[in-house]
């Protein structure tokens, strides 16, 4: 999808459709309010007869109004003004592109963008407007035989805005937008392939395609490697599986050779059956999703990539599969970590955070500036927050609250919980350093516990996005969360400098 951003007014632009809003009581925003005047009040007679009235999330489609270039006019409901604010502002552009969906409309040219949003400036309507667009345009359906339904035919997207004095922020909001977008997609399209094709080994092939097309430099780690470095943790999870494990690291290298990276560390398990302690047979489809923060990463070093920020980012993705087999390592036994640290593993099906403390001891090496792990951990972190926003936590409180602050930003909120010493004295083993899981109490919140042990030479967040990675039901599929939390967090980062 092409975009464009135009500051003619809405009488003179010439498009297959052209968007304008309605307040509720019946009330024309200013770019409706001109193009009635060029209508000769036609608007303003539809509005009063009572067929649009404004209330949110709905629309009415006109064609052929004399007076108006364009051949349609799409009437989008706002509610009421007062109680225009961020939330009701996505939903009114979510509407406007699901209404455009089933049209012919080619082109449009969308008059929304310039409202006041409380809170928010216009380079960010345009930054929501842009993700928005091209989430309304995604398909998955390289899989199916045939795909379902008809395809969008919206392949241009015009952003009218009257203020020109904006215009060098709204065109960055829009390149950002528009990486964004494209790293989701990455994002969304690794999430939902199927778990017999999105393997480690796939994952890997991915990784060095990736690297081809953005000159990031790409090594990969094999079991033997790690068995010759000792991590006993990842290699654990990947015992029951005849897929072998792979560390994946990915370099960009934007800023000075003297600054140190970020280094952003992904959570790859490609199908989490739970090993031994196997989870229940309904919706373990859905466990193919489990590599939704290895996913994410190479959809941030997308959009990083193509932004070309001035900054070094590392990629550190741990993945495998965690199977049952005859090999599969069982609850009970207790592993040797990268780290030197001993695990008794107490639950198979905890297994996340055994191929991120290798991961995460791994990535010493690399001198991070700071770190942070995104993964799919907890179904605790479900239980506690829901699928609208994703758990922070970490060992740093300037970091936790800049991942807070880009969430914010962007609209891909997190929640800050805390990682207080008390709940450590959960994961006391009898046997070894540490279990891997504590009590059914706080379990998000322990699994965090249980990383920072692994992370105290550098500062480090932790992530878990295990209620905002996928959706169930009707609209199962991957999000692409938390690739614009974390964009934006590297590109602020990139603007310090």
């Amino acid at each position: 999808m092409d975009f464009a951003i135009r500051s003619d007014n809405p009488e003179k632009y010439r498009s297959d459709c052209i968007v304008v809003g309605v307040f509720e009581p019946r009330k024309l925003t200013e770019a409706a309010r001109v193009l009635d005047e060029a209508g000769k009040g036609h608007l303003g007679r539809i509005v009063d007869q009572g067929d649009m009235d404004g209330k949110p999330n709905t629309t009415l489609l006109l064609h052929g109004i004399s007076g108006i270039d364009s051949k349609r006019v799409l009437l989008v409901g706002l509610g009421k003004e007062e109680e225009f604010g961020e939330k009701v502002f996505l939903d009114a552009v979510r509407t406007t592109f699901k209404a455009l969906q089933p049209t012919g409309v080619k082109d449009v040219g969308l008059y929304l963008t310039e409202l006041t949003v409380k809170g928010r400036d216009i380079a960010w309507n345009v930054l929501q407007t842009v993700i928005l667009a091209e989430e309304s345009a995604y398909r998955f359906d390289r899989l199916k035989s045939k795909p379902d339904g008809r395809q969008p035919s919206l392949a241009k997207v015009d952003i009218g805005i009257t203020d020109t004095f904006t215009a060098t922020a709204v065109e960055t909001a829009l390149q950002q937008g528009l990486a964004i977008a494209h790293g989701m997609k990455v994002t969304k399209d690794l999430g939902n392939l199927a778990p017999n094709i999105c393997t480690p080994s796939y994952l890997a092939g991915q990784a060095e395609e990736m690297a081809r097309t953005f000159s990031l430099k790409f090594s990969v780690l094999e079991e033997k490697d790690m068995e010759e470095l000792g991590m006993g943790a990842l290699l654990a999870v990947a015992r029951g599986s005849h897929q072998p494990a792979k560390l994946i690291v990915l370099e960009y290298h934007g800023g000075k050779d003297s600054e140190k990276p970020v280094a952003l560390v992904g959570k790859g398990v490609t199908f989490d059956a739970g090993g031994i302690s196997l989870k229940p047979a309904a919706e373990m489809d859905e466990m193919k999703y489990d590599m939704g923060g290895a996913a994410s990463v190479f959809g941030t070093l997308t959009a990083v990539a193509e932004l070309k920020l001035p900054i070094n980012v590392i990629g550190v993705i741990p993945t495998t599969e965690n199977l049952p087999g005859g090999n599969a390592t069982k609850p009970g036994d207790v592993v040797t970590s990268l780290s030197g640290q001993t695990i008794e593993i107490l639950n198979t099906d905890a297994e996340g955070r055994l191929i991120l403390c290798d991961a995460l001891a791994y990535t010493e090496r690399y001198d991070p500036e700071v770190v942070v792990d995104i993964a799919t951990l907890t179904g605790a972190c479900v239980v506690a927050l829901g699928h609208v926003v994703s758990g922070v936590m970490g060992n740093d409180e300037p970091l936790v609250q800049e991942l807070l602050q880009a969430g914010e930003q962007t609209y891909d909120r997190a929640w800050h919980l805390p990682l207080f010493d008390e709940y450590q004295e959960q994961l006391k083993s009898n046997f070894a350093d540490t279990a891997n899981i504590g009590s059914r109490w706080g379990g998000a919140i322990t699994a965090a516990c249980f990383l920072s042990r692994f992370t105290r030479k550098f500062r480090w967040a932790h992530l878990d996005i295990a209620g905002t990675a996928w959706k169930s039901g009707k609209e199962k599929g991957a999000t692409g969360r938390p690739v614009p939390l974390l964009t934006q967090f590297l590109i602020s980062r990139a603007n310090k400098h």
